[in-house]
Order: C-alpha cells, then sequence, then structure tokens
C-alpha cells in the first residue's frame, strides 16, 4: 500500500486525555503514523484517528490522506472522539 506522506499533524484537544487513559489501563502508545495514534494492548495492536467531538462535524471530518490510508488499509482503522470510544475498541469498559 502507498501512503502519501502526512505533514505534522494539528493535534485535537482530547488527544493527551485519551493518550493518558490508554497509558493508565497498562497500553503502549505512540503518536504519529498514518493515523494519529498506534496503541498495543494485551498483545494486540490498535490504530486510532482521534476527532475532537466537542467540535461541529465539519470540523471533524477526515482529511483525504486520511481518509485514503483507512480505505486501503486492510486491518482495523478507528476513528474515536472520546476515551469511552477509544476504551471500546480495545475491548475495556470505562
Amino acid at each position: 500500500m502507498r501512503q502519501t506522506p502526512r505533514r505534522a499533524p494539528r493535534r485535537d484537544a482530547n488527544e493527551r486525555e485519551i493518550i493518558d487513559a490508554l497509558e493508565a489501563i497498562g497500553a503502549s502508545v505512540v503518536q504519529g503514523g498514518p493515523l494519529d495514534l498506534i496503541v498495543g494492548y494485551r498483545g494486540s495492536n490498535y490504530i486510532m484517528e482521534v476527532k475532537d467531538g466537542s467540535k461541529p462535524p465539519s470540523k471533524r471530518k477526515l482529511t483525504s490522506s486520511e481518509q485514503e490510508f483507512i480505505d486501503g488499509w486492510e486491518g482495523r482503522a478507528d476513528v474515536v472522539e472520546s476515551i469511552d470510544e477509544a476504551f471500546a475498541v480495545l475491548g475495556v469498559r470505562a
């Protein structure tokens, strides 16, 4: 899969709190890559794109490169807007 280089991403306001919550339950988290977060949890890997749920829908749209990556990725890639959604991806109850 060919990937268009990504510019330095703007960080959503809720990204840090999601990272802190994931790390608090024992997940490994790396920022960056084709989407915002690469998360390792209990032997599995997850790719997450964080969007700020407090913004209007037009401000939460995926960029063309984010959508291109998700459409071409043969694995799992999730868009999350909250800690609860990030935990749900991992199968963890908040």
